[in-house]
């Protein structure tokens, strides 16, 4: 029997979702090509509910008014978005957007 290798991710966590997460480097592993929106959902699932708050704007569903995700240095807002590929050993960043109030 094959077995298809697992695409390993590495996530890098920054201010507040650093803090609500207690580190600030997660692995995340795949066993098929996965897309941003797939990670965003189950990093949301990894820990508490505030974290899931700081990262996914409740409102709207979607991580990107309140973080900046960078797929190896570039946002991905200048490649598909929520459904960019990601690729065995990427790396992700996602930096906390502040919102003033």
């Amino acid at each position: 029997m094959l077995h298809k290798c697992a695409h390993k991710i590495n996530i890098e966590l920054l201010g507040v979702l650093k803090e609500l997460a207690g580190k600030n480097e997660v692995s995340l592993e795949f066993q098929n090509s996965v897309v941003v929106r797939n990670i965003v959902l189950d990093l949301a699932d990894s820990f508490s509910a505030q974290f899931k708050e700081a990262l996914i704007d409740p409102e709207l569903n979607d991580p990107r008014p309140n973080v900046l995700i960078l797929l190896n240095k570039t946002e991905i807002g200048v490649l598909d978005g929520l459904d960019t590929e990601v690729k065995n050993h990427d790396r992700l960043v996602f930096i906390p957007v502040s919102h003033g109030g």
